[in-house]
């Protein structure tokens, strides 16, 4: 486990059922817990690196809509209006521990392009050197392309592009789930889980089934194809619960949580 205890630069990803309430509103208590982790984190020497869902997600909790919108129009509306409510969140709870955060919203065409993208690599690289943590979502209220190679399409895709963009050393995505099965665990009560996966294969995928929850756009799926991508990269993937986010202490500390991809040896 050192490759994960030894992490000096951390991408943390956390998705839209971990931040919100099943209403879309924003789960405060646990958000705080998030920002104060991250900062302590932040604080021993580590280098964090928070991806973020949920701007459309909290713009339906803060517009009191009756669900997620369909058509683009009011996803872009509703992300407009929710990302605003989650800089001023993290921005409040992160300052309360003394850290500044910095929004970097990012899109397909900045990732695909040479030069768009090394400026984006630049930028990380600043913010990361003044000790600032970068606060990363895809922007969803501009992000309307949907050629291939030209939209990140999901959040977990995401967290693993900063991390090779970051040269990141471990990427961890919180999620609603304590890590891949060898069942689906919500229908399977002698489902077990994964501690580790050397390698994502096709009998993996296969383990991930489909989409997650109603208010996001991943599902364990995504997670294992963002694990792929990391560890393509020689970075060092976990997926684990994002409901107590001091579980991350003990998982850098070397306890067993989640599942963790792409480590090989001890």
């Amino acid at each position: 486990m050192s490759a994960v205890t030894q992490a000096k630069r951390i991408v943390v990803k956390v998705g839209t059922s971990t931040l919100t309430y099943e209403n879309g509103k924003l789960n405060l208590r646990r958000v705080e817990r998030l920002c104060k982790v991250l900062s302590d984190l932040q604080n021993s020497g580590r280098e964090m690196i928070l991806v973020t869902s949920g701007a459309i997600g909290v713009g339906v909790g803060k517009l009191g809509l009756p669900g997620r919108p369909q058509s683009t129009e009011q996803k872009q509306a509703a992300a407009a209006v929710g990302q605003c409510e989650l800089m001023f969140i993290y921005d409040k709870f992160f300052g309360e521990y003394n850290h500044t955060v910095a929004q970097v919203l990012l899109t397909g065409d900045v990732i695909a392009g040479q030069h768009s993208r090394k400026n984006a690599e630049n930028t990380f690289r600043e913010l990361i050197r003044m000790g600032i943590i970068p606060v990363v979502n895809e922007n969803d209220t501009v992000s309307v392309d949907e050629l291939v190679g030209t939209q990140i399409g999901d959040n977990d895709t995401l967290s693993a592009i900063v991390a090779k963009l970051t040269g990141a050393d471990l990427l961890v995505i919180l999620t609603d789930i304590d890590g891949l099965y060898d069942k689906n665990p919500a229908v399977s009560p002698d489902a077990k889980r994964i501690p580790c996966v050397p390698k994502v294969t096709d009998e993996i995928r296969a383990l991930a089934g489909g989409k997650g929850s109603s208010r996001g756009t991943g599902g364990m799926r995504t997670k294992v194809e963002a694990a792929a991508r990391a560890n393509g990269a020689g970075i060092v993937c976990c997926v684990m619960s994002g409901a107590v986010p001091e579980k991350l202490y003990s998982l850098l500390e070397g306890a067993q949580i989640g599942t963790v991809f792409g480590l090989t040896g001890s």
